[in-house]
């Protein structure tokens, strides 16, 4: 053997024995999950931590111990120990959003903007949602019965320094303790503040028991699968900021303290620094956010949203260089990327499938809508593959039903209704619609077939989209009219259930509880998420069910049931999953696209192409 060949067995043989023992630490500090799924990607997440310093500790989804990993951090492979810090990031958003409480708000946005300024105890990985990694907790131990929680939060986390909005006082060097997280949920629980949607999470909690400022357990009331996910998304409350006063707590004046709901205090990557209201909200990088120390902090300096209304306008804005990241629309994407921006290089394209999906939803309230062969029926009036072929050019999948495309929850054999009038006429017409005047309008016991279909003002899709189906249902002797409504009006509609139908979307999370969606029990509720008005007796079983089953195979046997149940009731009409369409500076550096989407924690910019945000 040469010397060159005598070096590559050597080479060889340390490759062997370094995988050997990496395979072993993994399954030694690993018991609690499923033997050896995975061991190819569990050894190149080893390689990713070791080449970052970190110890390779991934933390179980099940019951059993999660030793403590004060030095590990969610995702902390993904963070390029390259990064310059500094710069901007400034994205365009279409509506503003009502308040910044993020209990109360109920909406998307706002949601957002509280994630980039708070931390929950455990994040999902990136590349394997599926599994939970450490945040705030350092570990956690789960009873075998999935009802406790035992949480140890890491020690030197601070909130945000700030000053009190109402009383003046400033607040300096607050360390986060687990009376933050049972004020968290003592709030959630407090039958005066306006979170019911939220509040259903967690209505088999049974307690929040302190051991003492850096541990406390989680007691559920049940065995409940989505225990897990709501134990380890949990996020603190600041009760220094929201219950700033003498007494007990009062959740009304939570709902109406305008002032301090128009700001965010937190303890996460970004720190609130103002929201211009219908033009702009800042986020600076938090310098004691604890995740620096662990190779996990965010690079960018400055997170800007500009609320941009119409898309033309956001679209020259991205050309001119105002906008670093921009979602296209889809006719955008296809007809306006061959510009020099794109073709030279200064600005790139990414294309994923998003995990949620878009909707009608009929007020089942309305007698029009009350037989499921009548929604049927309209269904198969509307024209889908046109609309995904015309208005999305082709850019987006058409829907069965609510679970996502790409999730294990979703029965790959259930194909959406087709287009098909002649049939929706024979269901109208078994269901007693027929046009007795000759007005061209069908009608039932004295009531016209006419209805008002709500459309968001800054939604060209919908602009687009709400005429031809207007059309096709006129042709089979439906009336139907369109409203344009701006967004805090059309939320206002939803929660007082003053519409006939709508057209919105939900996103679909990796293990869904459709509980708060579908279920019965939520039918009546001010603010749920059930605002259809949805009920089904054989859809409360199959949920109550879910809930409660922790195999994963009989889970997805019980969502294929419902997904079909659905399927057959269509409360919805189930439209699309679009393709997120992603145009992007050039500038940025460490842009990966995951499973949940490209997350702007980890990208970063080189300090000689980093630019100020604009009159700041």
């Amino acid at each position: 053997m040469n010397g060159n060949g005598y070096i590559k067995f050597i080479l060889t043989l340390l490759t062997v024995i370094i995988a050997a023992a990496a395979y072993l630490l993994i399954e030694s500090v690993d018991r609690v999950r499923d033997s050896n799924r995975r061991v190819i990607e569990k050894l190149d997440r080893l390689h990713e931590l070791l080449a970052s310093g970190a110890p390779a500790i991934r933390p179980a989804g099940g019951g059993g111990e999660v030793p403590p990993v004060s030095g590990v951090i969610a995702n902390q492979a993904f963070f390029d120990p390259a990064a310059q810090p500094g710069g901007r990031l400034i994205q365009a958003i279409e509506a503003d959003t009502p308040n910044l409480n993020p209990l109360i708000s109920g909406e998307a946005m706002a949601a957002a903007f509280n994630a980039l300024c708070n931390s929950s105890l455990a994040d999902r990985n990136y590349e394997h949602p599926e599994e939970f990694e450490p945040m705030l907790a350092e570990s956690w131990t789960i009873s075998p019965d999935h009802k406790t929680y035992h949480i140890k939060l890491r020690r030197g986390v601070f909130w945000q320094d700030f000053t009190d909005p109402v009383s003046g006082k400033e607040h300096r060097n607050v360390e986060v303790t687990a009376a933050d997280f049972k004020f968290y949920i003592d709030a959630i629980r407090n039958p005066e503040v306006n979170c019911g949607p939220l509040r259903v999470y967690y209505q088999d909690l049974d307690s929040v028991e302190i051991v003492n400022d850096y541990e406390f357990k989680v007691h559920w009331s049940k065995a409940y699968y989505g225990s897990l996910s709501s134990t380890l998304g949990l996020t603190p409350l600041p009760r220094h900021f929201y219950h700033d006063y003498e007494g007990p707590f009062d959740g009304a004046k939570f709902n109406d303290d305008h002032r301090r709901n128009r700001m965010i205090v937190g303890c996460g990557p970004y720190q609130f620094v103002s929201w211009d209201k219908d033009r702009r909200v800042i986020f600076r990088r938090y310098d004691r956010y604890f995740g620096r120390k662990l190779g996990a902090g965010p690079a960018l300096q400055y997170l800007v949203f500009e609320l941009i209304k119409h898309p033309n306008t956001r679209f020259q804005a991205l050309l001119a260089g105002n906008l670093d990241w921009l979602n296209l629309l889809p006719d955008q994407w296809v007809q306006r990327t061959g510009s020099k921006e794109f073709r030279d290089g200064a600005l790139r394209k990414y294309k994923y499938l998003q995990t949620n999906y878009t909707y009608i939803g009929y007020n089942l309230k309305n007698p029009l809508f009350q037989d499921r062969r009548v929604r049927q029926a309209l269904t198969m009036l509307i024209d889908r593959e046109k609309i995904r072929r015309d208005i999305y050019f082709d850019l987006a999948e058409i829907v069965p039903g609510p679970f996502a495309l790409q999730s294990r929850y979703h029965d790959p054999s259930l194909k959406p209704w087709p287009y098909d009038p002649e049939r929706s006429r024979q269901l109208l017409a078994e269901a007693g619609w027929r046009d007795l005047d000759g007005d061209g309008i069908l009608e039932k016991d004295g009531l016209k077939f006419s209805f008002t279909m709500l459309q968001i003002a800054t939604s060209s899709i919908q602009q687009r989209m709400m005429p031809l189906i207007k059309e096709s249902l006129a042709a089979a002797g439906i009336d139907m009219k369109i409203q344009n409504v701006e967004w805090s009006v059309y939320i206002q509609r939803l929660e007082e259930r003053n519409y006939d139908t709508c057209c919105l979307g939900w996103t679909s999370p990796f293990d869904p509880d459709p509980y708060q969606i579908w279920h019965s029990s939520q039918a009546d509720l001010p603010g749920s998420s059930n605002h259809i008005g949805f009920r089904n007796p054989e859809a409360d079983r199959l949920i109550d069910e879910l809930r409660e089953t922790f195999d994963l195979e009989e889970r997805s046997r019980l969502a294929f049931r419902l997904e079909r149940l659905l399927h057959e009731e269509q409360p919805y009409t189930f439209l699309f999953a679009p393709y997120a369409l992603v145009a992007l500076s050039e500038r940025y550096r460490n842009v990966r696209e995951f499973p949940g989407g490209i997350p702007e924690s980890i990208v970063w910019v080189p300090r000689n192409e980093q630019r100020a945000v604009p009159d700041l």
